[in-house]
């Protein structure tokens, strides 16, 4: 089985579900997407009306894969960089793939479909994202192509007593 990825999904009670039921598993399964457990679809919610306000101003770009039973099983949001000078480089958020799906090679999938899904922006040269230090993420992106460009020692608080690392990637696209 393997997912299927669509680029611009419509929107509508079954994208919104699925991106809050994805949101809230992973980040309750420890992900790294902006939240420390446990969480609710309620406490998620901010979160993805701000994406999807961003999806509708046309700054952001959704990349979502679905499973066999056409549930969303993994997410990447695409961001221009509004900065005029850095116009050439777009930014990946909330990169995740729902945890029973983990392991399968999903991840690898879902970086292979936002490398193309920003392939299709204009004048697209390169994709940056961050992670979370202390998660493995960097090896994973490091695996995909990306490289490590920058890194803020403890610049992410999990919760008291622990700090993470804030570790920059980037993908040239050509």
């Amino acid at each position: 089985m393997t997912l299927e990825f669509r680029l611009d999904p419509p929107v509508g009670p079954e994208l919104r579900d699925g991106v809050l039921a994805l949101w809230t598993e992973v980040s309750n399964a420890g992900g790294a997407v902006g939240f420390v457990p446990p969480v609710t679809p309620e406490d998620v919610r901010p979160a993805w009306l701000k994406h999807l306000a961003d999806m509708t101003e046309g700054r952001t770009r959704l990349v979502a894969g679905y499973d066999a039973t056409g549930t969303v099983a993994a997410t990447a949001f695409l961001t221009h960089n509004t900065h005029r000078l850095m116009r050439h480089w777009i930014w990946a958020y909330t990169v995740m793939v729902h945890p029973a799906h983990q392991g399968k090679g999903y991840g690898r999938d879902l970086m292979r479909a936002v490398e193309d899904a920003a392939r299709t922006f204009d004048a697209i040269e390169a994709i940056r994202l961050t992670c979370r230090g202390g998660t493995g993420l960097e090896d994973f992106y490091a695996s995909c192509g990306y490289k490590e460009v920058g890194r803020v020692p403890d610049a992410i608080r999990v919760a008291d007593g622990d700090d993470r690392d804030d570790i920059t990637m980037l993908l040239p696209l050509h």
